[in-house]
C-alpha cells in the first residue's frame, strides 16, 4: 500500500489553485466532493511563487491550500516545484539554463529548462526541497512527495562537459581503457588528455539527433545524462528523507520515453508513477505494454497512474475527445495492469498559456453539468465502493519480455543495417501476439531474475551485457524456454562487435551462427516456410521483412527456412535443445500471425493457456492477491462482447454472478473475483 492513511485506489490529480483567485477555491472544494476526489497534486510548478528572490521564501498560499484541501477531505501529493526554475535565478545565474543540441545558450523560458549539472541549480533545488519537507513533515494531509516533474532533456553546456569527463574517469579509470572501449583508433580519435573529450552533439559527432560517427561516445553520453538527471532527483530525495523517512517519494515517469534509463531510476522511487497519454489511434496493446513496463521497473510492485487526461489533450497533432466510457475504460486498464491510483492532469482547466485546451475534471464552463464531469464523478463513486480490494495485487505472469533502454539507445545510434528497425516496434510485436491471445506478460529488465518465468523473450537483443549470456544459459538449462531474434548478440555494452560470428555470446545457447544480415526495403518481403508440414500451430508460409539473418545451424534444429531470394532454403527459425530447456531464434521480423502461432504454441507447451475466449478488441488480464484472483475484462469495442473463462466468480463492479461467461458492455469493464 502506498500510504496507509488512504487505503483505497487514490482518485484525483494535478491542482493549480495559484492560477485562480480565492473566490474560485470554495467552488473547487464543492466540486471535488461531488467527483469523489480524495488526492490533489499541488505545487508542481510553483517555485517562483514560493521563492520570489534568492533569500525569501513564502509558503502562505501553500499552507492555506493544503489546510483547505485537508479540511475538505482531500489529501495531497506534495510536489517540490523544481521542474522550472524562477526567472530571477536565470537572470542572476545564467549557468542554470541549458545549452541545446546545436550549442545555443538558452534564456529563461519554457519548463525543464534547468542545467542538471549546474551546482547553482542543484543548491537551490536542494534548499527548497529541504524547506518544504521540514515545514510539512507532520502535516496529516501529505501522502507522498512528488519530486520535480517529468524529468527529461539533455544539456550541452560547459558544466555538463566537465561533469561528463568526471563521469568517464569514474567509469573507465584510464584513458587507455576509454580509448579501447570507444575504439578511438578509428578516424584518428585517440585521446591523450581528458580535456580533449567534448560532448557529442551537432557541433562534434552527431547530427539529426540519433545519427553519430562514434556510437560508443554517444551511448555513454546518454548514460551520463540519464545519471545526471537522476542525481538531481536524488539530491531532493535525500533531503526530503532526512525529515520524512516514513513518507514515500516518487517522480512522474513517461512510459516509453527514450532519453532516460528508467530501470536505473527505479530503485530510487519508493513507488513508480507515470503519465499516460495515448492518442485515439494508439494501439490498445501498446498502452497495455507500457503499463506492464512501468509495473516491471520494480519487479511487479503496483504503480501510480499519476496523470491522464479526463478527455482531451493539447499537445498532440490531433487532440480528439475521449468518447463516452473511454476515460473509465482506460482508467481501469491501468488498474488491471498494476495501478493503485487513478489521477488526472488536471482538476481545473487553465485559462491561459499552452495548456488551456488540455482537458480537466472541471471545464472552462465551471460547473458540474458536463459529460466529462459526470463520467469523472461516476468513476470516483465506483472507486470508492471498491475500496482497498485490489490494492497490492500482483500479476502472476509466467511469460516475460525483456526491455533495455541501453540496448534501445545502441540500436537507435547504429549506422546500419537499416533505419527501419525500431526497437519499441519489435518488442511490441511480441507483446501484441500474446496480448491478442489473452496471455499475461511481465516486462522486465536484463538485470532482473529470470528464474520465476517459464518463457523469456528478448526481441532484438543487439547489446549483450556482461553476465547476461550465462544467466540466459542457466535459465534455459533449468527448463526454461528462451526466445530471441534477428540482430541479437552483436555487440557488448560499449557497442563493440563480439567477433567470432554472430550472435556472439549467445551462439552456444542458440546453436547457430549468422554469416550475413540482409536489409529489406519497406515494400520488400521474404517468406518463412515451415518445414515438414508444420510444427504444432506453425504451418505453411508467413511473410517477413525488415532484416533477414543468413544463419547456419550448428546444434540447433531448423524449423523453418526462407522462401525466396538467393538465401532461399537457409534457416530462419531454429530451436536448440539446451539442458532441460530450449532456445529459439527468429532470424527475421515476421508478420503478426506467425508470432501468434509460435508464441501460442510455446505457451501451450508450457501449460500456459489463454485467460479467456473472446472476440478481438477485448482485453483480459489478472491481478492476484493472496488466495484471490481478479480477472479484468475490458471491452474496447463499441458494441457488447461475450467472453468465456474457466472460473466462476462475481463482478466486483456490478455484483452480478459470472459463472464462466459474461457479456461485457460496449467500452465496458468487469472485474471477476474468484479464488485462485
Amino acid at each position: 500500500m502506498i500510504n496507509h492513511k488512504l487505503p483505497k485506489i487514490w482518485y484525483g490529480g494535478d491542482y493549480n489553485p495559484e492560477q485562480w483567485e480565492p473566490q474560485t477555491w470554495a467552488e473547487d472544494d464543492r466540486m471535488f466532493t461531488l467527483a469523489g476526489i480524495d488526492v490533489a497534486t499541488v505545487n508542481v510548478f510553483s517555485w517562483a511563487l514560493i521563492q520570489p528572490d534568492e533569500d525569501t521564501y513564502d509558503f502562505a498560499w501553500l499552507d492555506e491550500t493544503i489546510d483547505r484541501l485537508y479540511r475538505n477531505g482531500v489529501y495531497v501529493c506534495l510536489a517540490t516545484g523544481t521542474g522550472a526554475h524562477p526567472a530571477w535565478m536565470a537572470r542572476k545565474y545564467p549557468e542554470v539554463t541549458r545549452v541545446d543540441y546545436q550549442g545555443r545558450k538558452r534564456k529563461f523560458g519554457g519548463r525543464h529548462n534547468s542545467n542538471p549539472n549546474s551546482p547553482v541549480y542543484r543548491r537551490f533545488a536542494k534548499a527548497l526541497a529541504g524547506k518544504l519537507a521540514e515545514r510539512y513533515k507532520d502535516h496529516p494531509a501529505v501522502l507522498i512527495w512528488h519530486v520535480s516533474n517529468e524529468y527529461g532533456g539533455y544539456d550541452y553546456s560547459e558544466q555538463s562537459e566537465t561533469a561528463f569527463r568526471t563521469w568517464l574517469q569514474a567509469r573507465y579509470g584510464t584513458l587507455d581503457a576509454l580509448n579501447k572501449a570507444w575504439n578511438t583508433r578509428f578516424w584518428g580519435h585517440t585521446f591523450y588528455d581528458w580535456e580533449e573529450i567534448v560532448l557529442p552533439n551537432a557541433l562534434s559527432e552527431e547530427w539529426d539527433g540519433n545519427r553519430t560517427n562514434f556510437q560508443g561516445i554517444s551511448l555513454d553520453f546518454r548514460r551520463f545524462m540519464s545519471d545526471s538527471l537522476l542525481e538531481c532527483y536524488r539530491i531532493e530525495y535525500d533531503e526530503i528523507k532526512k525529515h520524512t523517512p516514513h513518507v514515500p517519494i516518487t517522480t512522474n515517469l513517461m512510459g516509453l520515453y527514450p532519453e532516460l534509463d528508467y530501470f536505473k531510476w527505479a530503485p530510487y522511487l519508493d513507488v513508480i508513477s507515470w503519465d499516460n497519454y495515448p492518442s485515439l489511434d494508439t494501439p490498445v496493446s501498446l498502452t497495455a505494454m507500457t503499463h506492464d513496463l512501468m509495473r516491471g521497473l520494480r519487479q511487479g510492485q503496483p504503480f501510480m497512474l499519476m496523470e491522464q487526461t479526463p478527455s482531451q489533450q493539447n499537445w498532440q497533432p490531433v487532440n480528439s475527445l475521449k468518447r463516452p466510457g473511454v476515460m473509465r475504460l482506460w482508467s481501469y486498464q491501468a488498474v488491471a495492469r498494476g495501478a493503485d491510483t487513478v489521477m488526472f492532469f488536471q482538476l481545473r482547466r487553465s485559462i491561459g498559456a499552452c495548456e488551456k485546451y488540455h482537458g480537466a475534471v472541471i471545464e472552462h464552463v465551471g460547473h458540474e453539468h458536463t459529460r466529462v464531469f459526470r463520467e469523472c464523478a461516476d468513476l470516483g463513486a465506483e472507486l470508492d465502493r471498491l475500496g482497498g480490494r485490489l490494492l497490492d495485487a500482483r500479476s502472476g505472469a509466467r511469460v516475460a519480455i525483456l526491455f533495455d533502454w541501453e540496448n534501445r539507445w545502441a540500436l537507435d545510434l547504429s549506422s546500419g543495417p537499416t533505419v527501419h528497425l525500431k526497437y519499441v516496434d519489435e518488442v511490441h510485436k511480441y507483446y501484441d501476439a500474446l496480448f491478442k491471445q489473452h496471455i499475461p506478460v511481465d516486462m522486465i529488465g536484463v538485470e532482473d531474475d529470470l528464474a520465476g518465468y517459464d518463457i523469456v523473450i528478448a526481441p532484438v537483443l543487439y547489446m549483450v551485457k556482461p553476465g547476461f549470456a550465462k544467466r540466459a544459459e542457466a535459465f534455459t538449462a533449468a527448463g526454461g524456454t528462451f526466445v530471441t531474434t534477428f540482430f541479437s548478440g552483436i555487440v557488448n555494452e560499449n557497442d563493440i562487435v563480439t567477433v567470432g560470428g554472430y550472435p556472439g555470446e549467445l551462439r552456444k545457447l542458440l546453436g547457430i551462427w549468422a554469416e550475413e544480415i540482409d536489409a529489406l526495403f519497406p515494400d520488400a518481403k521474404n517468406a518463412i516456410v515451415v518445414k515438414d508440414g508444420g510444427q504444432g500451430r506453425l504451418s505453411g508460409s508467413y511473410e517477413c521483412g525488415v532484416l533477414c539473418d543468413l544463419i547456419h545451424a550448428e546444434s540447433a534444429q531448423v524449423v523453418a527456412e526462407y522462401g525466396c531470394d538467393f538465401y532461399a532454403g537457409m534457416p530462419c527459425l531454429t530451436v536448440n535443445r539446451f539442458g532441460e530447456g530450449e532456445a529459439w531464434y527468429v532470424a527475421t521480423s515476421p508478420e503478426a500471425s506467425f508470432l501468434e502461432d509460435l508464441l501460442g504454441q510455446l505457451c501451450e507447451d508450457k501449460g500456459i493457456m489463454p485467460l479467456v475466449s473472446a472476440p478481438g478488441g477485448v482485453e483480459a488480464t489478472v491481478r492476484v492477491k493472496g488466495e484471490e484472483r481478479f480477472l479484468f475484462l475490458l471491452n474496447h469495442n463499441p458494441e457488447p462482447a461475450v467472453v468465456r473463462f474457466d472460473v466462476n466468480g462475481t463482478d466486483l463492479l456490478s455484483g452480478a454472478d459470472a459463472p464462466g461467461r459474461a457479456e461485457v458492455p460496449a467500452r465496458g469493464v468487469m472485474i471477476i473475483q474468484a479464488l485462485k
